[in-house]
């Protein structure tokens, strides 16, 4: 097999997805990194003998690439695996769509000049789903969903040009949940999504949340997600695989639950949405302030769907290792340190 070109290198997935090609490989790795040259991309890379970081950018032609660069790769790549992606809620959908969309538009038309390309792996994530919904399998994709952020939107567009443009190419689509620290340590350098309320949490500043229940929550390692990544970018047949609870989902209630015995705090008051929004949100958000924040976190406080888990299994209950990702959060003041 010939030579890796990852991007996202530098991000919270990306990177522990460099790690396990680095410990279980012996391929050559060549790391994208946004930077202006390529001393500068080496200084935010680990060295090893195996890794070559280019500078570059999905949001440029011919990805920012020099000439010699450019030739290179497209000689010596056999898989591209684009982990990169704008991962922010709250950002305008067309600047969303300049890195998820276009980026991998890119990326795709730059894996088709490759000599010998074999793989092609995109990863997406499973809350192209939206909403609402019952079960979602990987082979499905646009149901008539809604979306609930630019981001969520964002991915579902990328998978449609790469389902569209892609088609002729040796493609994988794989689609973790919400990824959260490392199921042994809890370690994690991303303090987002789960972490928000839970930081809020603990401060008291969430007396109330918009929520069900019952509503599932699935959430994933980082271990988990590096490790499945790595083995099907390796070895894995073409295809749509879901990097996902399934099955062993937990649920807002649950979590509620495990939250206030770790941080020792009483468990927020659960409303109903049409009931919060109208009635008390309004007055929350004047007192606490950190609420703001948080908004772009309750659509999913009161999700419907579920994700199919048939082709690689459900992965790891949250149960066994919450406590791990909650007093790691603390020891790093929630991404402070």
């Amino acid at each position: 097999m010939g030579a890796v070109l990852l991007t996202g290198a530098t991000g919270f997935v990306g990177r522990e997805i460099l790690s396990r090609f680095l410990e279980r490989d012996d391929r050559q790795i060549f790391a994208l990194v946004r930077a202006d040259n390529d001393d500068q991309a080496a200084g935010r890379l680990p060295a090893h003998v195996r890794l070559t970081a280019v500078a570059g950018d999905i949001e440029q032609q011919e990805l920012g690439l020099a000439d010699g660069t450019s030739e290179l790769l497209r000689r010596e790549v056999t898989t591209v695996l684009h982990c990169a992606a704008s991962v922010s809620f709250d950002l305008p959908l067309e600047e969303s769509r300049s890195v998820n969309v276009e980026g991998t538009r890119r990326m795709l038309e730059f894996a088709r000049s490759c000599q010998r390309l074999e793989r092609f792996s995109y990863v997406s994530t499973a809350y192209v789903a939206g909403e609402p919904g019952g079960l979602f399998r990987e082979d499905e994709l646009a149901v008539g969903q809604r979306f609930r952020n630019p981001y969520e939107r964002s991915k579902f567009e990328a998978e449609l040009a790469l389902r569209s443009e892609g088609r002729d190419l040796p493609l994988q689509i794989l689609r973790p949940s919400i990824v959260v620290g490392d199921s042994s340590t809890g370690r994690t350098s991303s303090f987002n999504v789960l972490y928000g309320p839970l930081k809020a949490f603990a401060r008291g500043a969430v007396p109330a949340i918009p929520a069900r229940r019952d509503a599932p929550v699935d959430i994933v390692p980082v271990d988990y997600v590096a490790d499945r990544v790595h083995e099907l970018a390796t070895n894995g047949p073409d295809g749509t695989f879901h990097l996902v609870a399934g099955r062993n989902a937990t649920t807002v209630g649950r979590l509620l639950e495990m939250s206030s015995e770790e941080l020792g705090r009483a468990e927020p008051t659960v409303l109903s949405p049409r009931l919060y929004r109208r009635w008390v949100h309004p007055w929350l958000r004047r007192k606490y302030r950190g609420l703001r924040r948080m908004e772009v976190y309750f659509p999913y406080f009161a999700m419907r769907v579920r994700f199919d888990d048939r082709r690689l299994g459900p992965g790891p209950r949250v149960e066994g290792y919450f406590h791990r990702l909650v007093r790691y959060a603390q020891a790093a003041g929630w991404g402070r340190r």
